[in-house]
């Protein structure tokens, strides 16, 4: 069963890298639930900054009200190559003092043009009650922007594999989506997210728990460096349901920020 979804995603690959390319990214470039750039678990081809600008960093935080734990987050992106990521998962514990996980990130983006075709992977630094363990993913992830009917639409689609020290490693799957809705009317500024995955943004997850079932999450994220006047900067904003087929879904909240560290010059 893993060769053949292994050989099913090389066949995707293949496939859409072969379709038409866009004239402009469709997908509002922000931060995974972990910190790499992506939908809210799913990573995407894409890296935080592309194009002109050939460096920036990105920061931002989520928190996830039922489950009342907080995600502070950096990314840095360099030369439209590779990107490193950190961020660092506070939950609450019964005594009322705070647990802490802390999540490394790296993607390498390919040299493909009309597919945003990225490898990548994490180490997570797990903290449970003083008991420390940790975690590592692997994945290959590629993004597709297109169109549905009239509107930008951006399809990612990730395997990887999941390591956790102390349990069973886990073939991992996902896919999502970005679209910009009404792009007559708001331009590229408001998406609906939606994704899909039979993994968590770590494998010590709180309101994003993909345990049992997966987890389908969906949302709206507002790209306001969309508009003209804020256009030299990064910020994005994201209302997402998460894990909604699940009694311990949760309602998330996050916000990024980003700016050019330089930019390419003719």
């Amino acid at each position: 069963m893993k060769k053949l979804s292994g050989f099913l995603f090389l066949f995707l690959i293949l496939f859409i890298g072969n379709l038409p390319a866009q004239e402009k990214e469709s997908s509002a470039l922000s931060m995974s639930l972990n910190g790499t750039t992506g939908l809210y678990t799913v990573p995407s081809g894409n890296l935080g900054w592309e194009g002109k600008n050939k460096v920036g960093i990105d920061a931002g935080g989520s928190y996830n009200f039922f489950s009342n734990n907080g995600i502070a987050k950096i990314g840095l992106s360099l030369f439209n190559w590779v990107e490193l990521s950190g961020a660092l998962d506070i939950q609450p514990r019964e005594d009322d003092t705070n647990n802490i996980d802390g999540i490394i990130g790296a993607k390498v983006r390919l040299p493909t043009k009309r597919t945003a075709i990225s490898v990548g992977g994490n180490l997570q630094l797990l903290n449970h009650r003083e008991q420390f363990s940790s975690a590592g993913q692997i994945y290959t992830v590629a993004t597709y922007s297109g169109e549905f009917f009239t509107w930008p639409a951006a399809t990612s689609l990730a395997i990887g594999y999941t390591i956790h020290e102390g349990n069973k490693d886990n073939l991992d799957f996902g896919m999502g989506f970005d679209l910009a809705l009404f792009p007559s009317v708001f331009g590229r500024i408001v998406h609906w997210i939606i994704d899909f995955s039979n993994f968590s943004y770590s494998v010590q997850a709180l309101g994003d728990d993909a345990w049992y079932r997966g987890c389908l999450n969906t949302g709206l994220r507002l790209d306001l460096g969309a508009i003209p006047a804020l256009s030299k900067f990064k910020l994005v904003f994201d209302l997402a349901l998460l894990d909604i087929f699940d009694h311990e879904r949760t309602v998330s909240m996050g916000l990024v920020v980003g700016v050019p560290i330089n930019k390419k010059t003719k």
